[in-house]
C-alpha cells in the first residue's frame, strides 16, 4: 500500500519557521526543522494542520497547538486553522532538517565507532570547542 504524500506549501513552512518546539527553542529549532509539519491543505479558507509530535506525552503539545494555529490563521487567505496531532505515523529523528541535527549534534550508535578519539577530532566544531 503507498503512501500518500503530505502536502506543505511554502506559506505555511514560512508561517511556522518562527513558531518553536518549547524543548528546542533556546536552540532555534522550529516547528518545521523538528519535522513535526506532516501537512497543510486549505479548503474554503479554513486550513488543516497535521502535526506529528516527538512524544506522546508532550508536555508542551497544546502549546505547540495554539502557536501552530495562530501562525498559520495570520496568514492571507486563511480565515481559520484546525490543527490535529496524527498518530499514524511515528515521528523519528530522519525527519529533523539538516540545520536541527548540526544543533542537536546526534552522535552515532557507540558499537559503530572503532576509534572514539579520531571520530570526535574529525567532527569537532569551534561551537564546541
Amino acid at each position: 500500500m503507498d503512501k500518500i504524500p503530505h502536502v506543505v506549501p511554502q506559506w505555511a513552512t514560512d508561517a511556522l519557521s518562527e513558531v518553536y518546539d518549547p524543548c528546542c527553542r533556546e536552540k532555534g529549532i522550529s516547528v518545521v526543522d523538528m519535522g513535526l509539519l506532516r501537512s497543510v491543505t486549505v479548503t474554503d479558507r479554513r486550513a488543516h494542520v497535521e502535526l506529528l509530535l516527538t512524544s506522546g506525552w508532550c508536555p508542551f503539545a497544546a502549546r505547540v497547538l495554539t502557536e501552530v494555529e495562530e501562525a498559520i490563521a495570520a496568514q492571507p487567505g486563511v480565515d481559520s486553522a484546525d490543527v490535529r496531532i496524527v498518530w499514524d505515523e511515528a515521528w523519528t529523528t530522519d525527519r529533523l532538517s539538516p540545520d536541527a541535527v548540526r544543533k542537536l549534534r546526534f552522535l552515532p550508535d557507540p558499537t559503530t565507532v572503532p576509534d572514539r578519539d579520531a571520530y570526535l577530532a574529525a567532527h569537532r566544531t569551534e561551537e564546541a570547542c
